[in-house]
């Protein structure tokens, strides 16, 4: 089970980890990630962050790496939901999750996900400061990440 969304709205954390232990019933380990909007960069204080993206393209682009994972791993399921618009510091940005049979499976796919999600997702990040604001470059970082799985 594959689900994929992108949302202005909120998420419930306990929500989706339910559908998933639901959908995936003979999984040993469920691993969950939720990213939060940082009240800080390299430039300052973040007023507020602004998503964009085009809806079918990120939506294809991150089932594309579930199914990757899914096949990886062969994980029971993968939950990926994706906000978009105008966020706060601290608000939920991101929530990823995988049922597998094994933890080892789980937490690797769910790594998996978000470091491919990082590179290959195809949203765009504003950061608005008191002094400005600036789309934000894709990282280094995050690159050197998803290296580990090309292995």
């Amino acid at each position: 089970m594959i689900t994929i969304k992108i949302q202005e709205d909120d998420f419930a954390h306990h929500h989706l980890y339910h559908q998933l232990r639901q959908a995936a019933p003979s999984a040993g380990a469920i691993v969950t990630f939720t990213g939060l909007v940082r009240e800080f960069s390299e430039q300052g204080g973040i007023q507020h962050m602004e998503l964009e993206c085009y809806p079918a393209m990120a939506k294809t682009t991150l089932a594309k790496i579930a199914e990757e994972a899914v096949n990886r791993w062969s994980i029971l399921g993968c939950t990926v939901i994706h906000r978009i618009g105008k966020l706060y510091a601290h608000e939920q940005i991101v929530f990823v999750g995988t049922a597998a049979q094994h933890r080892q499976a789980a937490f690797e796919s769910a790594s998996y996900v978000m470091d491919y999600l990082k590179t290959e997702a195809p949203f765009w990040k504003k950061e608005v400061h008191s002094s400005g604001a600036h789309w934000v470059a894709a990282k280094t970082s995050d690159q050197e990440a998803r290296k580990k799985w090309l292995k």
